[in-house]
C-alpha cells in the first residue's frame, strides 16, 4: 500500500471517529477571526457573521455566545444581546463573563436597577470577582446608594489594591457618600527675604451634594502685608454624564490688596479608558488688571498611584507665560487615604497661598510639596501639607517661601 492510500484511509477514520475535534477547532478559529475583525478592523458585521457561523458548528460554545451578545450590544441590537446572555446564564448559572456583559448592557442603557439584580446573582456564584465588584460599585453609585457603594469599593480596594479603576470610582463615591460636609483649614507662610512678616490664611466652608453634583460655599481670611481681608467663594462640580463632569468657581473680595477683587474658573473633566482623565479650562483673576489663565492637565491611575501633569498658560503682550506641575499620590487605603508629592515651575492660580500679584506671577518660581490625608472613623478627614517655593520676587533676586498647613473635614 503506497503512502497516498495510507493517508486517505487515515483521513477517513479521523473524519468518521473524531468530527467533534475538527469542528471545535474550526469554531475556535472562527472565534479568533471574529475577535480580530471586531477589535483590529472594527468590522462588527463581519464579526457577527463569523460568530454566528461558529455557533452553528458549536451551539454550546458559551464564550462565542457571550461575545456575539457583546457585538449585538455594540451595534444596538439589545434584545438579541439580552436573549444570548440569558441563554448562557440559564445553561451556566453565574457565568462570570455573561453576567458582566449583561449587567454592562443594562448599566450603559440606564437600567441600573436591572443591572444590580444581574450582578447580585453573578456575585452569589463569584463573590470575589474583581470585575463584577467594580461594576457593582459603579451601578450603586449611579443609583445614589452611596453607603452600599462605599462598602463594595472598600472590599474591592482591600482585595485588589492595585486596581486603578477602583480608585477612580472610590473618589466619585467619596464625594457622594455624605450629603453634607464642613471644613476648616489654616496655612502659615514664612518668607526668608521677600517679606518681613509671615502670612496667615484660614478658611471655613460648607459643601452639599445635590442631584447635579457638589456645591461648596467658602469664606477665606488672609493676613498679608500686615493687612487682613476676606474673600467669598462658591465652587461646584456638576455632573454632566457618566464620563464628564465640570468645575465651576467664582469669588469676590473687597480687599483687593489681599485677594483678587474677582476670580472665576471653569474646567471640563473627561474620564477616559484605562483610568486616564483629561482636563481643559480657564482661570480669571482681577487685581488691578484682568488676567486670563488657561489650564490643561492629564491624569492616570496606576496601581496604588495617581499621576497628574498640569499646565497653566497666561497670554501676555510679550509672550505666553508658562507654569507646569506634576502631582503624585500614593494611596494606602481608601479614596481619602494617601501621601502626596508635588513639583513644579511657576505659580498656580489654584493655590490660595501663592503670590498672585501680576509682577510676581511673571517672574520665575520653583516649588516642591508634600502632603498627608487620612480618614478617621469613616466621616472625619484630616490633612497636613508642607511646601517650599523659591521665587524671583525682583529681577535676578530670589527668596524662599515655606508653607505649612492643616485642614479638617467632617462629612455628615
Amino acid at each position: 500500500m503506497n503512502y497516498a492510500m495510507k493517508f486517505k484511509i487515515s483521513f477517513f477514520f479521523l473524519i468518521a471517529f473524531f468530527p467533534s475535534v475538527l469542528l471545535a477547532q474550526d469554531s475556535d478559529q472562527l472565534f479568533q477571526l471574529a475577535r480580530k475583525m471586531a477589535f483590529d478592523n472594527k468590522d462588527y458585521q463581519q464579526a457577527i457573521a463569523l460568530s454566528r457561523q461558529a455557533l452553528v458548528q458549536s451551539p454550546n460554545y458559551s464564550d462565542v455566545r457571550v461575545f456575539l451578545g457583546r457585538l449585538y450590544t455594540w451595534t444596538a441590537k439589545l434584545d438579541s444581546a439580552r436573549f444570548l446572555f440569558e441563554t448562557v446564564l440559564k445553561d451556566e448559572k453565574g457565568h462570570e463573563d455573561a453576567v458582566l456583559a449583561y449587567a454592562s448592557l443594562e448599566y450603559w442603557n440606564d437600567n441600573s436597577r436591572r443591572a444590580l439584580s444581574i450582578l447580585n446573582s453573578g456575585l452569589a456564584e463569584n463573590p470575589a470577582s474583581e470585575d463584577l465588584l467594580l461594576l457593582k460599585a459603579k451601578v450603586l453609585n449611579s443609583l445614589r446608594e452611596y453607603r452600599e457603594a462605599n462598602e463594595v469599593v472598600s472590599v474591592l480596594i482591600k482585595n485588589y489594591p492595585k486596581n486603578p479603576e477602583a480608585r477612580v470610582i472610590a473618589n466619585r463615591i467619596k464625594d457622594n457618600s455624605a450629603l453634607n460636609a464642613i471644613g476648616t483649614s489654616y496655612d502659615f507662610i514664612y518668607f526668608d527675604r521677600q517679606f518681613a512678616d509671615p502670612w496667615h490664611l484660614a478658611s471655613v466652608d460648607y459643601s452639599r451634594q445635590t442631584k447635579m453634583g457638589s456645591v461648596t460655599g467658602r469664606v477665606n481670611y488672609a493676613n498679608r502685608f500686615n493687612t487682613g481681608g476676606f474673600q467669598f467663594e462658591v465652587d461646584a462640580y456638576p455632573s454632566i454624564s457618566k464620563n464628564f463632569y465640570a468645575y465651576v468657581s467664582a469669588g469676590a473680595s473687597a480687599d483687593d490688596v489681599v485677594f483678587p477683587k474677582y476670580r472665576a474658573g471653569f474646567s471640563l473633566y473627561a474620564s477616559l479608558p484605562a483610568a486616564f482623565e483629561a482636563e481643559a479650562g480657564f482661570r480669571y483673576l482681577k487685581f488691578g488688571n484682568n488676567t486670563w489663565i488657561y489650564t490643561f492637565s492629564g491624569g492616570k491611575y496606576y496601581k496604588n498611584y495617581w499621576f497628574n501633569l498640569k499646565a497653566y498658560l497666561t497670554p501676555s503682550t510679550a509672550s505666553i507665560l508658562q507654569s507646569y506641575s506634576l502631582s503624585v499620590r500614593y494611596y494606602f487605603g481608601g479614596a481619602d487615604d494617601y501621601l502626596s508629592f508635588g513639583a513644579g515651575t511657576g505659580i498656580s492660580p489654584d493655590e490660595s497661598s501663592s503670590i498672585l500679584l501680576n509682577s510676581s506671577f511673571k517672574l520665575k518660581s520653583n516649588n516642591l510639596s508634600l502632603g498627608y490625608r487620612h480618614v478617621v472613623k469613616t466621616f472625619n478627614i484630616i490633612a497636613l501639607n508642607a511646601s517650599w517655593l523659591n521665587t524671583e520676587f525682583r529681577h535676578d533676586v530670589f527668596g524662599n517661601q515655606f508653607n505649612t498647613g492643616i485642614s479638617y473635614i467632617r462629612r455628615f
